[in-house]
């Protein structure tokens, strides 16, 4: 589906609201036996968990680990969620309302929305469908405003039809012609301001502004002239006691852009330089305070000009801008006034630039209370009670899901809930057992050493993130969520595009919906096709975990999408790449962290380049990485030697084509630095924003740094060559060593490997087996083998052989 018809259906879907509860994703309920071993079940599961993003993983039924958290210390303040805000096509109906409401309220004119079919109207809907047949200028016939009416889920009556035109012609029509127009509008009267530029022969270089005598003022009244007066930058001009009769004190000598920049000096200018009349109410005396301004009641010796026309008559159609105190006919505006508004009046140039003020980038704020676990479960609880009219636990997870995406994708509804996310566990402590925790019993120890305890997972055997030495909160240290009903967490993939964990200690269940990492491109493309404008304001709003859209709209852009609902005691598991987002039923308590079997090596390298192109910053350096367990190949299980192999025969190669190529263009200052005692942000490509650890090159004249990648672009600086070195961390020669060891490593293990699965097969000879077995095993002890099946079963073969072979000797001796 292309980009226009993803959001024609996306609009259709909003305008009446239904939801269709994706596919489930798969459950897996592991053995005692294999729960034994977190990374490799997971590996096992993969192959079919993969398809569909997300998993949901039961323990068996005896693991049940205490909730170590002191309910009654830890203490936090929550985010705020105003739910349908959420969402991403409902934020920019509500953004585009906003425009409206704000382009009537600055004319005088506030709007009320007009309801139809005891809905509010759509505004948003119905200007995109009047431009998809053309504008209002092509929907000339009933036929095109019944096919509007349809596709808006409104009535085909003539009663409808009407409404729908009527009130697209009173209140979008103005806005689409001032949109139109004030390109035009805005040049004329610059245009005009420009012209009022009065220049003294004596000053060259200074902006005066003209002050009119009362002399030509009486004149031009008894002549009663209506033709075009002198341009004036002031569109008013004041004689009496504040201004002298001498012509030559009149004349201003002022900066122009300082006046434009101060409110006061404007004022000063306008009404002359002596002091102002005593006892004259300031309040009063403000012509910006008045709306309908006949020239004769408020000041008989002002002159008034139209910023457009340039002309003085008709002043009893001119307006006043509460904004700038400009004027303006009404019928020289675009679309013209038919009346004077009553209220409050902006003119164009202040319309356009409050209507079109940037949108500050969506976020969530702080609560402004801090909670306790217990007052936040209250709170949570009584929400939900009295939202459903019920019990909280009695609502289906189905009815609260419907009524989820409902209140999501309305315009009117104002629901807001609080959601303590990414609580660091650095900060609070774990809801697992660990050995820091107070008050252990006996059988807690089993769930402090558990593979499955989240604050162990990423840095087990086998998890590649443990050659991480920081502590990356939320990354290789849990981060806390409690959640409240419809408190949500957004679209969004795991940072690197690792894999997730996620476990829900107690409460009300979780709803999960995610997008395999296949999929994760169709999910950035839709989104962007239902949404363009969103995106174009914010392009890396995916990066920024708060926009949601409807399932249902993905789905029908071919999104594969599936579904979970996660109780408590059950882990989701979120695989590399995969989109997920998700809210939850009611109150909750969930922990998740990342972790990296090495499988992902290859992802991560991919995510990276992503990055670089996104020119979003890293979490951690991925060479880094790679070069790190290269170094400490003996701690390495063959499958993660052969990742690293891979990556470092790619990360090697690269770097040498690029230092080549650098070389070839006369770079003679080369020098090494250990980039990993830099701080990250003292390490970054000034283009890309990646974490330079193998080379950067810096430039001493403008002190910016690039990756060697971007160093050849024509995006980095354009200073001397001599100017710039070259900075690494190992030379060529020391990369291809380390290659070489981790070649030797992977072959080593290789030829280990294979023998000791030969020795353990039925069918291997006895003879010589004994010594065979020891032999394998001191070598895997020189090799450093790392604790594994093979190596397990192995000693178990050569104690069973040894027991063996004892009693023989005994009997020989005995004869």
């Amino acid at each position: 589906m292309d980009s226009k018809n993803i959001q024609k259906n996306a609009m259709q879907k909003s305008a009446e609201f239904t939801f269709t509860p994706p596919p489930e994703a798969p459950i897996f309920e592991p053995t005692a036996e294999e729960f034994m071993d977190p990374l490799g079940y997971i590996a096992k599961i993969r192959p079919v968990a993969e398809k569909t993003g997300i998993c949901k993983i039961k323990p068996p039924a005896r693991w049940q680990p205490p909730f170590s958290l002191d309910v009654d210390k830890l203490k936090f303040v929550p985010r705020i969620q105003k739910v349908n805000e959420l969402e991403a096509i409902t934020r920019l109906k509500l953004l585009f309302l906003e425009k409206i409401l704000k382009f009537w309220e600055l004319q005088g004119s506030p709007l009320k929305i007009p309801m139809i079919e005891n809905k509010t109207l759509d505004l948003y809907c119905l200007k995109f469908w009047v431009d998809e047949e053309g504008g209002f200028e092509n929907c000339n016939n009933p036929k095109k405003w019944r096919k509007i009416a349809n596709t808006m889920g409104y009535s085909q009556s003539t009663i409808t039809m009407n409404f729908l035109k009527s009130n697209y012609e009173k209140i979008l029509l103005p806005y689409e012609i001032f949109e139109k127009s004030k390109a035009d509008i805005l040049k004329t009267v610059k245009k005009a301001e420009t012209k009022t530029e009065i220049k003294d022969e004596n000053e060259t270089g200074k902006q005066l502004f003209k002050e009119i005598s009362i002399e030509s003022i009486t004149k031009l009244r008894n002549e009663n002239v209506t033709d075009e007066k002198p341009h004036t930058s002031i569109k008013k001009a004041k004689t009496g006691s504040d201004i002298k009769p001498d012509h030559d004190s009149g004349k201003i000598k002022m900066d122009f852009e300082e006046i434009k920049r101060n409110r006061e000096l404007r004022k000063l200018a306008c009404y002359g330089p002596g002091p102002k009349m005593p006892g004259l109410n300031d309040e009063e005396f403000d012509i910006t305070k008045s709306r309908k301004r006949p020239r004769y009641d408020l000041d008989p010796l002002a002159i008034y000009i139209c910023a457009i026309c340039q002309k003085d008559h008709r002043d009893d159609l001119l307006l006043i801008c509460n904004g700038c105190s400009d004027t303006y006919h009404t019928f020289c505006l675009k679309p013209p006034l038919s009346v004077v508004p009553d209220g409050d009046w902006r003119c164009p140039c202040c319309i356009a630039q409050e209507v079109h003020k940037p949108a500050e980038a969506f976020g969530f704020a702080q609560a402004e209370r801090e909670y306790t676990l217990q007052q936040f479960g209250e709170m949570a609880d009584k929400f939900k009670s009295d939202y459903f009219g019920m019990s909280g636990h009695l609502v289906p997870t189905n009815v609260a899901e419907k009524e989820f995406w409902r209140i999501i994708s309305s315009v009117e509804e104002d629901v807001t809930v609080e959601y303590g996310a990414d609580l660091h566990s650095m900060d609070h402590g774990s809801g697992f057992p660990t050995k820091s925790s107070l008050n252990l019993y006996p059988g807690d120890q089993e769930y402090v050493d558990s593979g499955w305890n989240l604050n162990n997972l990423p840095v087990l055997d086998g998890s590649v993130l443990r050659f991480i030495n920081a502590d990356i909160s939320g990354m290789t240290v849990p981060w806390m969520y409690v959640g409240m009903c419809f408190s949500a967490f957004c679209w969004h993939n795991e940072d690197h595009w690792s894999y997730s964990i996620n476990y829900l200690h107690w409460g009300e269940a979780k709803t999960w919906y995610g997008v395999p990492g296949n999929g994760a491109e169709l999910l950035e493309n839709a989104m962007k096709a239902a949404a363009p404008d969103l995106f174009k304001s914010q392009p890396d709003l995916l990066h920024q975990l708060v926009t949601i859209m409807n399932p249902n709209i993905l789905m029908a852009a071919g999104v594969p999408i599936y579904r979970t609902d996660q109780h408590a005691g059950e882990f989701v598991v979120t695989f590399p790449r995969a989109y997920h987002a998700g809210f939850n039923q009611g109150y909750n308590f969930a922990e998740a962290v990342n972790f990296a079997p090495p499988d992902w090596l290859k992802i991560g390298r991919d995510c990276i380049m992503h990055y670089k192109n996104l020119k979003r910053f890293c979490v951690f350096s991925h060479d880094e990485l790679i070069c790190k367990m290269a170094l400490e190949g003996d701690r390495l299980d063959l499958d993660t030697a052969l990742e690293t192999q891979k990556e470092l025969v790619h990360a090697t190669e690269e770097e040498g084509r690029l230092r080549a190529l650098i070389a070839k263009n006369g770079l003679k200052n080369v020098r090494r630095t250990a980039f990993e005692l830099l701080g990250d942000d003292e390490r970054l490509c000034e283009i890309c924003k990646t974490t330079c650890f193998l080379s950067s090159l810096s430039c001493e004249d403008c002190k910016h740094m690039a990756c060697l990648q971007h160093a050849i672009s024509e995006e980095f600086c354009r200073c001397a060559l001599n100017k710039k070195t070259l900075f690494y961390r190992y030379d060529m020669d020391e990369l291809h060593i380390m290659l070489q060891t981790i070649d030797f490593r992977v072959n080593s293990f290789d030829k280990w490997m294979t023998e000791t699965k030969n020795i353990l097969l039925p069918t291997a000879p006895d003879i010589g087996r004994l010594q065979k077995l020891k032999l394998l095993v001191d070598e895997a002890e020189e090799l450093k083998i790392p604790k594994c099946t093979l190596l397990t079963q192995l000693k178990e073969e050569y104690t069973k052989a040894t027991d063996n072979v004892e009693p023989i000797v005994i009997e020989l001796d005995d004869d």
